[in-house]
């Protein structure tokens, strides 16, 4: 199963829309998982309208309409691969333990794979209890990063098979 992270669009505030070869990732996914900070019900509405089967949160950024349709956390399972999506993870130093507390092997709830956005920077490690955790960055924002980014991720018989970090250049 292919999916297609993405976090932080910021639409139409950092970019005024999607570029198109998102929009190919769009459609090639089986499922696209946005992390938070759509900003506008529209890209909501634009990507469940596009996608084959969308899960997303809302973010820091993201008004009243968009946080009562979405929430903080959503899950869903995969393949056999259980999915956590958040937007903010907290800093960077200490991220594995505090991800592992709240969503690791001793939560009440636990996922084999968080994704995260915020912070508009890509991260792809795992946790010392095998929880991996995916910040796709941001396509529209790329802060302090060459170009912005995605992710595609490969599942297949309750296994991550890859993971690979796509360029979004304007």
């Amino acid at each position: 199963m292919r999916l297609l992270l993405i976090s932080d669009t910021h639409l139409p505030v950092r970019a005024k829309e999607l570029q198109p070869q998102v929009w190919r990732l769009v459609d090639e996914a089986d499922l696209v998982i946005h992390a938070g900070d759509w900003v506008d019900e529209a890209t909501v509405d634009a990507l469940a309208g596009r996608a084959s089967r969308l899960v997303g949160v809302a973010g820091n950024n993201d008004g009243p309409a968009v946080w009562q349709r979405l929430g903080e956390v959503a899950r869903v399972e995969v393949e056999g691969v259980r999915i956590a999506v958040i937007h903010e993870t907290g800093a960077a130093a200490g991220r594995e333990r505090r991800c592992d507390e709240r969503f690791g092997p001793g939560s009440s709830d636990p996922a084999d794979l968080l994704v995260f956005g915020h912070s508009h920077i890509p991260w792809d490690s795992t946790t010392p209890s095998g929880l991996r955790l995916l910040n796709p960055g941001s396509p529209t924002d790329r802060r302090r990063q060459p170009v912005g980014t995605v992710m595609t991720v490969e599942v297949a018989d309750a296994r991550i098979r890859s993971v690979t970090l796509v360029p979004t250049p304007r």
